[in-house]
C-alpha cells in the first residue's frame, strides 16, 4: 500500500471521527495516528452531565452496586462497612477505627445543630442510622439501588431514601421526598456529602454539585463536605504505599513511583482553595471552615483527609463580638499539649492557635496529632482545624463557632489545587467508543492509533 493511499485512508477515518457527536475535531497526527479533541458537550458537567461524564458516574454506580450487594463488610444493619479497605494491604479497615470515623463525622454534623438533613451519597446508612434520631427529618440519596432499597426496608421513622446522583438535588423525586419528610416546600438546613467526592470526575462536576447543594439549603444552614482527599497530600500517600511495598528502595525511586501512581489515580482529590473557586458567583454569602480528621488511629483516613463546612447566608456577629485573635503554636508549646492549649486559649475573646505541625505528616519539634489536640481540649468549646494552605499544619479555634472567621482568607495551596481523574478516563474511553464507531460506519476503514488531545491539539487532554 502506497504512502498516498495510507494518508488518504487516515484522512477518511478522521472524517468519520469528526462526525461523531462526542468529537469536536479530528485530524491526522505526524506519527500516522489520529488526534481527536472531545466535544465540550460530551464532557460537560452542567447544566446536565455530558455522555462521557455520565459514563464516568455510572461506572462508580456499578462499583458500589456490586460492593453493597456482596455485603462483605456488613457487621450489622447499622454498621455495613462494605468497601472500606486499606490501600496498602487491601484488608478491611479495623471496625473500631471505622466506628471512630463515623462518630467524628456525626459530631461535626450535630455541631451545626441541624433539624432537617439531606445526605447526598448516603451509602449503607452509616450516618443515617446515627443522625436520624437527633433530627426532625432525614432524606438520603444514593446511586446504588440496593443501598436505597435496604434502607427503605429498615422502616426508619422520619426518613426517605431515593436513588439519585449527587447533582440531582433539584430532581422531582428528591424534592417529593423532602416534602414528605420535612413538610411541603421546606428546605433542609443541612446538606451533607460525606466520603463521596473521591468518586467525582473533576472540579467542574464538584462545582455543579456544590451549587445544587447551596441552592437546596435554607438560609442560615450548612453544606458539609466530609472525608475529602487532599490533593496536596496525594504524593505523600502514594510514597507511603510504595515504601511499604519496597522498604529497601532509594528515595528517588520511591518518588518516581509515587508520581507515576498519582498520575494514574482514579479518584478526585482537591484542596480547600478549589472549593473557594467553585463558590464564585454565589448569590448568597458563604463562609468556609476547614476541619481536620481527629480519629485516634493513624490510617489514610486520618492522615490525608479533611472536612469542609460551608456556612450559608448572611452572618451578623453578636454585639460586642471581638475579632479572632491569632497566636502561634510555637509561642506556647513545651509544657505538654494540654497545658500549652490551656495557656494559648486563655484570655478574653475568640482565639485561634495556628501553625501546629501534624506529627502524622511531619517530624518537627512541637508536632502533635489531631487526635491529641481533640483529647486535650476535653470538652472545651473549640474545634480542630486544618490549615487552609498547608495541610501539614493544624489549628485550634475557640469558641468553635468562630471556625469560619479563623479560615476566611484562604491563600493559594502549597500543592496542586486538584487532581482530577476524568481526563484519564476520557483518554481511555473515548478511543474505545470511536474505534467501534468507525467499524460500524466503514468496516474497511483504516484504524490507526487514536489519541485524545486538548483543544490546541498539542498535548494530552
Amino acid at each position: 500500500m502506497s504512502d498516498q493511499t495510507t494518508t488518504e485512508q487516515t484522512a477518511r477515518t478522521a472524517e468519520l471521527l469528526a462526525a461523531h457527536p462526542w468529537v469536536a475535531r479530528a485530524r491526522p497526527a505526524p506519527d500516522g495516528g489520529l488526534h481527536v479533541v472531545p466535544h465540550p458537550d460530551a464532557v460537560a458537567a452542567a447544566p446536565e452531565p455530558g455522555p462521557l461524564l455520565r459514563e464516568h458516574l455510572e461506572q462508580w454506580a456499578e462499583v458500589y452496586e456490586w460492593v453493597y450487594e456482596t455485603g462483605e463488610g456488613r457487621h450489622a444493619d447499622d454498621l455495613d462497612l462494605s468497601g472500606w479497605r486499606s490501600s496498602d494491604t487491601g484488608a478491611p479497615l479495623p471496625e473500631a477505627h471505622m466506628r471512630d470515623w463515623v462518630d467524628r463525622t456525626v459530631d461535626l454534623v450535630l455541631a451545626q445543630r441541624p433539624s432537617r438533613l439531606l445526605e447526598l451519597g448516603c451509602g449503607t446508612g452509616l450516618l443515617a442510622h446515627r443522625l436520624r434520631p437527633r433530627l426532625d427529618g432525614y432524606v438520603g440519596t444514593d446511586v446504588a439501588q440496593v443501598a436505597v432499597d435496604r434502607l427503605t426496608a429498615a422502616g426508619l421513622s422520619r426518613t426517605a431514601f431515593v436513588r439519585a446522583a449527587a447533582h440531582e438535588t433539584a430532581a422531582p423525586r428528591v424534592r417529593d421526598a423532602m416534602d414528605r419528610v420535612f413538610g411541603p416546600h421546606l428546605r433542609p438546613d443541612c446538606v451533607l456529602l460525606n466520603s463521596v467526592t473521591q468518586c467525582f470526575p473533576d472540579l467542574a462536576y464538584l462545582t455543579a454539585v456544590l451549587h445544587g447543594a447551596l441552592s437546596a439549603v435554607a438560609d442560615g444552614g450548612t453544606v458539609i463536605v466530609g472525608d475529602i482527599r487532599h490533593s496536596g497530600l496525594v504524593l505523600d500517600h502514594f510514597a507511603r504505599l510504595e515504601r511499604a511495598r519496597d522498604p529497601e528502595a532509594d528515595d528517588a525511586t520511591i518518588t518516581a513511583r509515587a508520581a507515576a501512581a498519582a498520575a494514574c489515580d482514579e479518584e478526585l482529590s482537591f484542596a480547600p482553595a478549589a472549593v473557594v473557586t467553585a463558590l464564585a458567583g454565589q448569590s448568597r454569602p458563604v463562609r468556609i471552615s476547614v476541619h481536620a480528621r481527629t480519629m485516634a488511629e493513624d490510617t489514610e483516613l486520618t492522615r490525608y483527609r479533611y472536612d469542609i463546612v460551608l456556612h450559608v447566608g448572611p452572618h451578623t456577629p453578636a454585639p460586642g463580638t471581638r475579632q479572632v485573635r491569632r497566636t502561634p503554636w510555637d509561642a506556647h508549646r513545651g509544657s505538654g499539649t494540654r497545658a500549652a492549649l490551656r495557656t494559648a486559649l486563655d484570655g478574653d475573646g475568640p482565639v485561634v492557635v495556628h501553625s501546629i505541625p501534624n506529627v502524622l505528616l511531619t517530624d518537627v519539634p512541637g508536632a502533635v496529632t489531631p487526635y491529641a489536640l481533640r483529647t486535650a481540649l476535653d470538652g472545651t468549646d473549640a474545634a480542630v482545624l486544618l490549615d487552609a494552605a498547608d495541610p501539614r499544619l493544624l489549628a485550634v479555634v475557640s469558641p468553635a463557632h468562630c471556625a469560619p472567621a479563623a479560615t476566611e482568607q484562604t491563600p493559594d495551596p502549597t500543592g496542586p489545587a486538584a487532581r482530577e481523574p476524568f481526563p484519564l478516563f476520557v483518554r481511555r474511553r473515548l478511543p474505545e467508543v470511536l474505534r467501534d464507531h468507525v467499524r460500524r460506519a466503514d468496516p474497511d476503514a483504516a484504524l490507526p492509533a487514536i489519541t485524545v488531545v486538548d483543544g490546541t491539539g498539542d498535548g494530552p487532554a
